[in-house]
């Protein structure tokens, strides 16, 4: 089987391009086709365990999910993980090479253009078509030399491309003018339709546009998205500027997530904002933080640089207060390590700083080492499994005053027996290297209810909601969109030429 393939190309950063190419795996699935997503390059904080114990990027996962696919590292083969505003942790194939500055990298990557050409054909063996998702904007002129992520990887496919651009943010059609023209003549014949994104009003007025830009480019605009409410996982820390810092007085709950620096993986608690009593909000300064309910701390790409800044910051007091006035305090993976008593880094793997003190409201000491863990696990806290993964550098281990939250008795499918996370006494503050455990959604109302008790409110147990049952009509949600708002002909005669 060779499979048939298109490509989303963005003008810009968070285009829209990973939704709509989520989209499209969706409205192809619902074809009874067979789909797979493929991004060759992603840089992002977010990422996930695959069943076999491999690191990828969170958008490929969701477009899986939409694909109707068990995610797949091949599905992102490269993943860079910026631990510095230089310095990026490289991961091939879901392990860890090495970091690289920027420039480095790229010295690097035509090494990489085989292994990912070979990746891409054994996806392509596999399905009917190949979704391919890239990167940033194929008109970063400075980077299309050793390209492998946009026009680059469009040509060794040989993707027809379609270029999503932006319109909330004012000036599409220069950018997309401006990106096509910015492009050799060959890769902009390769571009075979646009689609604008994030519209808002009556459509009508913005077709002189649409006529205007097809004919200066000779590129077909097929589909104008409207805003919409459809829900998913954001890829990166860019989406954070549009959550709420302040609570929504109209819930019960209010939960406060640290915005760290260096932030990862705050898609943990996308599933906490579905809760009918939960107002989640970010908090990046001082200011905002108020006396939530619950306080997380949430993962790290550099957890001591990150416990640096919120010591700077004067976070550190202002966490012992909230402890003392009540307020429970979380943390996760690097914000688990972040609530020891000592994080110790004698071989500088994070960052120069080779120890501080932590917060030590949790009786633990951290120990970075040059090892990472990867892997999906099955935990067992009481009578009750968990589901999640880990990602992260370092060991942590327990004082007398600690007593595990966990015990984890599976990684990656095989058996285990060892402790995870930690908990007070008092229960009051705990941490866990899994990430995603609110998603198991019975167990955190559980927690929810018993900060409600708390505050003299009655229970909600609402047990009934599935979190993957939402995720599939969000999923569905998106194809109605595509569907509705694309012109399919156009898009279909475009993939059987491809």
């Amino acid at each position: 089987m060779t499979a048939k393939s298109i490509m989303f190309q963005g003008t810009a950063s968070d285009a829209g391009k990973s939704w709509v190419a989520a989209g499209l795996c969706r409205l192809l699935k619902q074809r009874g086709l067979s789909v797979a997503p493929f991004k060759s390059q992603n840089m992002a904080l977010n990422s996930f365990i695959t069943k076999d114990g491999f690191e990828m990027g969170r958008a490929q996962v969701f477009q899986a999910e939409a694909a109707g696919k068990t995610p797949d590292v091949r599905m992102n083969p490269i993943l860079l993980k910026p631990s510095t505003d230089k310095d990026s942790q490289v991961i091939i194939n879901g392990t860890v090479y090495g970091d690289m500055d920027a420039v480095s990298y790229q010295d690097f990557k035509p090494r990489l253009r085989d292994e990912v050409l070979k990746i891409y054909q054994s996806l392509a063996s596999e399905n009917d078509v190949v979704v391919l998702e890239g990167a940033g904007s194929p008109a970063e002129i400075n980077l299309a030399q050793n390209d492998i992520v946009n026009m680059g990887m469009a040509r060794m496919s040989n993707s027809p491309v379609i270029l999503v651009a932006d319109i909330d943010k004012g000036g599409v059609f220069a950018s997309i003018y401006g990106t096509v023209k910015l492009l050799p003549e060959e890769d902009q014949k390769r571009i075979k339709g646009i689609i604008i994104n994030k519209f808002r009003g009556d459509k009508t007025l913005l077709q002189s546009g649409n006529d205007m830009i097809e004919d200066l480019t000779g590129i077909p605009v097929i589909g104008v998205l409207p805003m919409s409410d459809v829900d998913l996982d954001e890829e990166d820390s860019v989406d954070l500027i549009n959550k709420p810092t302040r609570r929504d007085p109209t819930k019960e709950l209010d939960i406060a997530v640290l915005t760290l620096g260096k932030i990862s993986n705050f898609t943990d608690f996308h599933s906490l904002s579905l809760q009918p009593d939960v107002s989640l909000r970010y908090v990046k300064k001082l200011a905002d933080l108020a006396v939530p309910d619950v306080l997380i701390i949430p993962g790290s790409k550099n957890t001591n640089e990150d416990l640096r800044e919120l010591r700077n910051e004067g976070f550190v007091d202002a966490i012992h207060l909230l402890h003392d006035q009540g307020t429970q305090i979380i943390g996760i993976c690097g914000g688990y390590q972040i609530l020891g008593k000592e994080l110790l880094d004698p071989n500088q793997i994070e960052s120069d700083i080779k120890s501080q003190p932590g917060l030590g409201l949790l009786d633990a000491v951290t120990t970075f080492n040059k090892t990472k863990t990867t892997t999906q696990a099955i935990a067992k806290r009481a009578d009750t499994l968990l589901y999640g993964y880990e990602i992260h550098m370092g060991i942590t281990k327990l004082g007398d005053q600690a007593t595990p939250l966990t015990t984890i008795i599976k990684n990656n499918g095989e058996s285990a027996n060892h402790e995870d996370g930690a908990i007070t006494a008092d229960g009051t503050v705990w941490g866990t290297y899994l990430h995603g455990i609110f998603d198991n959604t019975v167990w955190t109302r559980e927690v929810l209810d018993g900060i409600r008790h708390k505050k003299g409110l009655t229970s909600l147990n609402a047990t009934s909601f599935s979190l993957t049952n939402y995720k599939e009509d969000q999923y569905d949600k998106l194809a109605k969109l595509i569907e509705d708002n694309v012109d399919l002909k156009a898009l279909d005669q475009i993939l059987s030429e491809s």
